[in-house]
């Protein structure tokens, strides 16, 4: 059974244009990202789905110099850009990660993806019942239920949101979530969507690294209460 992580990326962004090439510690945001989701145990492969746009070149590039395989596709349909990918991987299982996550935790990941079983379900995520911090978002699904999304799908929505298919059709499909029972930190906010969300996580950057936990950089944010603060106020995006 082929487990893949497909990590969706593109240079374009309303709110922080360009903003996985950014740099954060000598590395491009996408690059930790891939670092990170490197270190997921249990993973087959990594993939970076990005668009068909010249614009997207850029990704592509950086995706070669990272020796990661990229898959290119519709830069608005990202179920099909996600379902090619998979297809062409000869996926099983995918693990669904987006760039804007440079902190995302692969001992958490790891949770997500062990606790998936494709015989019993068909998704399970960390973000339905969400504990943990918005940016270590994962989700993991079966091919199978990816197909179905492929061809059901109807409105942009569920094509540009890969699992929004999913979520919109719950009786339809076996769910399940990981969350951390012990403690609620969903308050917290270390995705990378805006200006001000940057600047918390370039700073944070200044005393972590690839190699740095969860619990490790919780620790470290907590010691700093007023990073808090500087991306409190950001509302994050509805899909």
């Amino acid at each position: 059974m082929k487990k893949i992580a497909i990590i969706q990326a593109r240079l374009g962004s309303t709110r922080l244009p360009s903003k996985v090439m950014l740099d954060l510690a000598g590395k491009t945001v996408l690059a930790r990202v891939i670092s990170r989701v490197r270190r997921i145990k249990g993973l087959d492969e990594v993939v970076i789905a990005t668009s068909d746009r010249l614009e997207d070149d850029i990704i592509a590039t950086e995706a070669g110099r990272l020796e990661v395989p990229v898959y290119r596709g519709s830069l608005d349909n990202v179920l099909s850009r996600y379902y090619y990918a998979a297809k062409e991987c000869k996926a099983d299982v995918i693990m669904r990660v987006t760039s804007d996550c440079p902190l995302i935790c692969p001992e958490i990941s790891e949770k997500v993806l062990a606790h998936f079983h494709p015989k019993t379900l068909d998704y399970s995520s960390n973000v339905q019942e969400r504990t943990y911090p918005r940016g270590l978002d994962t989700e993991v699904f079966s091919f199978d239920a990816l197909h179905r999304c492929f061809v059901e799908a109807e409105t942009d929505s569920q094509k540009e949101h890969v699992t929004q298919y999913i979520n919109d059709n719950p009786k339809a499909f076996r769910f399940d979530s990981v969350y951390d029972s012990s403690k609620d930190m969903s308050h917290l906010r270390w995705t990378l969507d805006t200006l001000e969300d940057y600047v918390l996580i370039r700073k944070m950057y200044d005393y972590v690294n690839d190699d740095t936990s969860y619990h490790e950089i919780l620790d470290l944010v907590e010691k700093n209460p007023k990073w808090i603060e500087i991306n409190r106020m950001i509302e994050q995006k509805v899909n």
